[in-house]
């Protein structure tokens, strides 16, 4: 309701604005084209985050004190605090950071937004700033006509460049022409009264113009010309900082709990800094003095002194706050939760992670292991096994003669709980994300984790196909049998295993040559199941319906296996790692099997079945 009556209003007084002052056209228009600058340098940063921005800020937001610096040289180079919360929250949703670190960007980037105010303060104000924006935009149009991405990326960014730097001309040409028709420093009002009225000025222009850098650019060309006064401004500064967070707020209002968690831990720091600023008005005034005098700025260029002040108390804030930073994310972990849900869904998976290529793939892949770990005990209890059973150091071959427990389940059912919602949104997600541009590489990298998805799929299917004989054969009174079903769910139990200290390892160690042990456990799995069915049916041991029966078991126990090494041998293709093994290097299927013939040779012919108790 509030967005939905904003617009008009905001639409009307504007009309009313431009038909009745021409100075303020001027100052409207740089407002306007400022904002577009800035969409056209958040376009051209996001042409670069097929990778090295995202790789960057996951080297560099481990420790809290990376973070920080990450949010404020991010932001200073990008001067979008927005772009760089877009970023930080989509590396939350896909789990590659904390929350605390989370909040470390966010602190790092207000301090980073300070440097806007010395660049217009302290060169905006003092050149004619059009004649540099003219050469950007000219060579910025030229670099957009270029095909390379890079290219286009460089070229949005130096054409924001220039929109950022013409729109600041027309806000200050705009302010000096109001000297001459209206004097707006009638207006001003000192004391407490003043400094809450014209903070929740600057708290509401933030939110009109959804930009605390445009309001604090229009505050200093405004100051620089004479229009408000300098008390005033220092109000409207804290003002705009406070705006900010609302606009974070609305923002947050559709995105994941830890957007949410985000924002309320970003307006948490911006209105406890906001309320430290008025509250020591006083005390910032004489400590700007103070600095200023020892850097040698003059005592009458407030502009200069409005960014020091800007730094100076965003500045305090942070050295405030840190110190409690793991406090604050605990706070907000425990107080904002996630919907109480019966059925499992993605963890991982945003409308944020889909703003940046490597991130979209992170997000699924992790998306991806989330449903490995919920087909991992479908699969388990599918072949009658305890999860916790597999997972331990139990020696399976032990079940090898028992009955089996029989573990109720109903695959459907569990499908439809834990893997459906889950696999769809990883579908869905993987369209939307390849839908935009990328390198081909990168789109390869995507398709491998679109295969393990099918893979577990396949997996699952397998499963409730082979559970049908076997729920009655490892119960059977023959023991032949019995052995036979108990040896497949041994071998996909095994299998799980192995993949499952695969899973806990550091997924950057993981590559094909990790993977060579279940190719062979695969193999020789198949090999022993063809030589041991024979056996059974020459020697008379079980009944032909039995051997059909198994025979058709042991393909679908085959299927299951491949299937799972199939996700694990994509998930790992899906990885990026400079030190991962080359494909050539890992075994191919002759050499698997020459592996089995030299075990064999050494170890003899597979015994008959009725030879061994194994």
């Amino acid at each position: 309701m509030f967005t939905r009556l904003t617009l008009p209003v905001v639409f009307v007084a504007l009309a009313y604005g431009l038909w009745t002052s021409s100075t303020f056209t001027d100052i409207a228009s740089g407002v306007a084209v400022f904002l577009f600058g800035m969409l056209c340098m958040e376009a051209g940063f996001k042409a670069f985050s097929g990778g090295a921005l995202e790789g960057v800020l996951r080297r560099s937001t481990d420790r809290v004190w990376k973070s920080l610096g990450f949010g404020i040289v991010t932001t200073t180079l990008m001067q979008s605090s927005s772009l760089v919360s877009v970023i930080t929250i989509s590396f939350l949703s896909a789990g590659l950071i904390d929350l605390a670190q989370g909040i470390g960007v966010i602190f790092g980037a207000n301090l980073g937004t300070t440097t806007g105010a010395w660049l217009v303060a302290g060169f905006g104000l003092k050149v004619k700033i059009s004649a540099y924006a003219m050469p950007m935009l000219i060579f910025g149009v030229l670099m957009l006509l270029r095909e390379a991405r890079s290219s286009k990326g460089a070229g949005w960014i130096l054409v924001g460049l220039g929109f950022l730097f013409l729109g600041i001309h027309f806000m200050k040409e705009g302010f000096a022409g109001f000297s001459d028709t209206l004097d707006l420093t009638r207006y001003a009002m000192t004391g407490v009264a003043g400094l809450l009225v014209f903070s929740l000025f600057g708290v509401i222009a933030t939110v009109v113009m959804q930009s605390s850098h445009a309001t604090l650019v229009l505050i200093i060309t405004a100051l620089g010309a004479g229009q408000i006064t300098y008390e005033n401004a220092l109000a409207l500064a804290v003002g705009a900082n406070v705006g900010t967070t609302i606009t974070a707020i609305i923002g947050s209002l559709g995105a994941p709990v830890e957007g949410k968690r985000l924002a309320a831990a970003h307006l948490a720091f911006n209105l406890g800094t906001g309320l430290i600023a008025l509250v020591f008005m006083g005390a910032f005034v004489r400590a700007v003095d103070v600095i200023s005098r020892e850097v040698g700025i003059p005592a009458d260029d407030h502009t200069l002194k409005l960014a020091v002040f800007h730094t100076l108390f965003n500045l305090v804030g942070v050295a405030l706050f840190t110190p409690f930073i793991d406090r604050m994310a605990a706070a907000l972990e425990h107080f904002l939760k996630g919907k109480a849900l019966t059925r499992d869904t993605p963890h991982f998976l945003s409308a944020t992670a889909l703003e940046f290529p490597e991130v979209a793939l992170t997000a699924l892949r992790r998306e991806t292991l989330h449903l490995f770990d919920n087909a991992f005990t479908i699969i388990a209890h599918g072949m009658c096994l305890r999860r916790s059973d597999v997972v331990s150091e139990r020696d399976l071959r032990a079940l090898l003669e028992a009955r089996a427990e029989v573990i109720e389940l109903d695959v459907d059912r569990q499908y439809e709980l834990v893997i459906k919602d889950i696999y769809s949104a990883n579908i869905a997600f993987f369209t939307r994300a390849t839908a935009k541009p990328m390198s081909e590489a990168l789109a390869l990298r995507f398709k491998h984790v679109l295969q393990a998805n099918l893979d577990l799929i396949a997996a699952i299917k397998a499963t409730k196909h082979l559970r049908k004989n076997l729920v009655h054969f490892v119960a059977s009174p023959n023991p032949h049998i019995r052995r036979e079903y108990n040896r497949l769910r041994i071998n996909v139990g095994e299998m799980l295993r192995d993949l499952a200290a695969l899973r806990s390892e550091d997924v950057e160690a993981v590559t094909k040559l990790s993977l060579d042990a279940l190719k062979v456990h695969l193999a020789d799995a198949r090999r022993y199941g063809h030589r041991a069915v024979a056996a059974l049916i020459r020697d008379d041991l079980i009944t032909p319906q039995m051997a059909t029966s198994l025979m058709n078991d042991s393909a679908y126990a085959h299927e299951l296996m491949s299937h799972l090494l199939g996700m694990a041998e994509a998930l790992v293709e899906a990885l990026d790692a400079p030190e991962r093994i080359p494909a050539d290097l890992s075994l191919s299927a002759e050499e698997v099997a020459a592996v089995l013939d030299r075990t064999d040779d050494a170890n003899g012919s597979v015994p008959r079945p009725e030879q061994t108790g194994s």
